[in-house]
C-alpha cells in the first residue's frame, strides 16, 4: 500500500491523488486503503516518516576518523538513496505541506537531526583543519539541497546510475568544502 501510494503521489501529487488511485495502483479495492490506514494523509505521513528515518540512518551509519572520508561516504549514500528511490524520495521531500501539524512536527524533528548529522560532519572537518568552510550552516544546507534535489530530476533511463551519482556528488561536496583530497 505504501509503495502504491508513493507511486501515485509522485505522478499526480498528494492533493490530486485519490484513495481510488492508490487502491488501483495496489491492485486492491478502494475500501482496502481504510482497512490499513485511517486516511490518505496517514499514508503520506508513513511514507515521509520512513523515508526520513532511513535518510537519517544512512547519514549516521558512516564511520571513520577522517572527516573527508566520512562526509564523502555520507553524501554518496544520501545522494544514491535519492536516486535509487527517486519516486518515494520525491514524495518524502516535496509533499510535506500536506501533513497535519502533528505529523509535520514529527517529520521536522527528524529533518533537524538529518541537518545536525551533516553539520556535525562539516564542523568536524573544519575543526580538524581539512575543510575550508567560512559558513558551516550554509554549507550544510547546500550539501543537503544538492543531495535531496536528485529525487526531483533523476530518471533511470538517462544514463547515470545511483552509484555514479553518489560518487559524483561525494566529489562535488568535497570540493565545495575545500577538502584537500578533492584537489
Amino acid at each position: 500500500m505504501l509503495i502504491a501510494a508513493a507511486a501515485a503521489f509522485s505522478v499526480r501529487g498528494y492533493h490530486a491523488t485519490t484513495t481510488r488511485d492508490i487502491a488501483a495502483q495496489a491492485g486492491m479495492s478502494p475500501a482496502a486503503v481504510y482497512i490499513h490506514y485511517r486516511s490518505k494523509e496517514e499514508l503520506l505521513f508513513q511514507i515521509s516518516r520512513i523515508g526520513h528515518t532511513t535518510s537519517l540512518a544512512l547519514l549516521t551509519s558512516v564511520a571513520g576518523d577522517d572527516p573527508a572520508t566520512r562526509l564523502a561516504s555520507a553524501v554518496r549514500a544520501f545522494a544514491s538513496w535519492h536516486a535509487e528511490y527517486h519516486v518515494t524520495a520525491r514524495v518524502v521531500q516535496y509533499e510535506l505541506s500536506a501533513l497535519t501539524p502533528e505529523h509535520l512536527a514529527e517529520v521536522v524533528e527528524v529533518r533537524r537531526r538529518i541537518e545536525g548529522a551533516v553539520r556535525d560532519m562539516v564542523e568536524a572537518g573544519v575543526a580538524a583543519g581539512v575543510f575550508d568552510v567560512p559558513d558551516v550552516r550554509g554549507a550544510t544546507l547546500a550539501v543537503l539541497s544538492l543531495c535531496i534535489d536528485v529525487a526531483r530530476w533523476f530518471h533511470p533511463d538517462r544514463g547515470r546510475t545511483p552509484a555514479r551519482i553518489g560518487d559524483l556528488y561525494a566529489d562535488l561536496v568535497l570540493r565545495m568544502v575545500g577538502a584537500e583530497t578533492a584537489r
